[in-house]
């Protein structure tokens, strides 16, 4: 993990009414990402990976944006798709493993 973000309170001390919670998990492995990088410098936009974990009138909730379907949005290099499909894999399953 890389750095937290408490959305919800960078909200609400710019005085902005926000009653949700909100925080972002920013979260890399830095061998994949310096193997992104190397192939594609414009993919910084895409770096780190973020899990969300939010409240939604009164329910939790968890979420990201899929690397995969990102990734081949972004990129056509060979071997970034392979690449975002396992790291797709492992903060699904880090997700998953927190909903319990």
């Amino acid at each position: 993990m890389l750095a937290v973000l408490d959305l919800g309170d960078s909200l609400r001390s710019k005085g902005i009414n926000f009653s949700e919670q909100c925080q972002v998990f920013e979260v890399c492995n830095p061998q994949q990402a310096a193997y992104v990088l190397s192939k594609d410098m414009k993919l910084t936009m895409a770096l780190p990976c973020r899990i969300s974990v939010f409240t939604e009138a009164g329910q939790t909730r968890i979420g990201m944006i899929r690397p995969e379907g990102m990734l081949s949005n972004l990129s056509t290099e060979p071997g970034l798709i392979e690449l975002a499909h396992d790291v797709e894999s492992a903060t699904t399953a880090i997700i998953q493993a927190a909903a319990i």
